[in-house]
């Protein structure tokens, strides 16, 4: 199977590193410079592509996706930062019948907690006592603050718990690889739950995973649809 990574920064370098676990080859890589407005993905220079795997910028993805569905190729999207452009993302994907694996957070132990925060939102939702809050940490050069990890990490509290107000915050320091906190508090007692990345491997690893998986399908899928496929 042929892979483009598109995004040759520290996570497209470690996708390359770990494509051949998964079956891949790497015969195209566009960095930033490569790839302006899109410039790089063209149907003849994707022509033997099975799947491109992006971690860019924010900026770009739109313009990414539209020119890979123009060229008939499926992608997996761990960029963040550009969601409120994501109607015409989808559209863009319907219209060409491509397929695509959006995900903010590619790693498999985040996409279990944002079940168990989920499901822990619903069980405090009669209590009202309860303030709640999301907190996360990412290092000093990540672009989007809150993460789209934490975005999302309230979007399920909420929808499990819609009345509650959620205090979010954010910090950037360092080389923190990734830590997402979310909180449960009253005058009794405090409960929290805590996810802490080690390492950028698992988000490449799971990126992989749905690369692997997207290949010949047509449809907007998030990678909570490929690890928990028939359950």
């Amino acid at each position: 199977m042929n892979l483009a990574i598109i995004g040759y920064g520290k996570m497209g370098h470690l996708v390359e590193q770990l494509a051949p676990d998964y079956g891949f080859e790497v015969p195209l890589r566009l960095d930033i410079a490569e790839n302006e407005n899109g410039q790089g993905i063209t149907r003849e220079r994707f022509r033997g592509i099975d799947v491109a795997v992006d971690f860019s910028v924010p900026a770009a993805v739109l313009t990414d996706i539209e020119r890979l569905s123009a060229a008939g190729v499926n992608a997996v999207i761990g960029t963040t930062g550009w969601t409120d452009q994501m109607d015409r993302a989808k559209t863009a994907v319907e219209r060409a019948r491509t397929g695509v694996v959006w995900s903010p957070n590619f790693s498999i132990g985040v996409n279990i907690f944002l079940r168990l925060v989920s499901e822990a939102s619903r069980q405090f939702a009669p209590y009202k006592e309860y303030g709640a809050w999301a907190w996360e940490i990412h290092h000093s050069t990540k672009k989007d603050a809150p993460s789209g990890t934490l975005l999302k990490l309230v979007e399920e509290m909420k929808k499990a718990d819609p009345n509650r107000r959620v205090d979010v915050s954010s910090n950037r320091a360092g080389a923190h690889t990734g830590t997402h906190e979310i909180g449960f508090d009253s005058a009794a007692d405090t409960i929290t739950l805590r996810h802490t990345a080690r390492s950028r491997e698992g988000f490449a690893r799971g990126a992989l995973t749905a690369a692997k998986w997207v290949i010949g399908k047509k449809g907007w899928f998030e990678f909570s649809e490929v690890l928990f496929e028939g359950h």
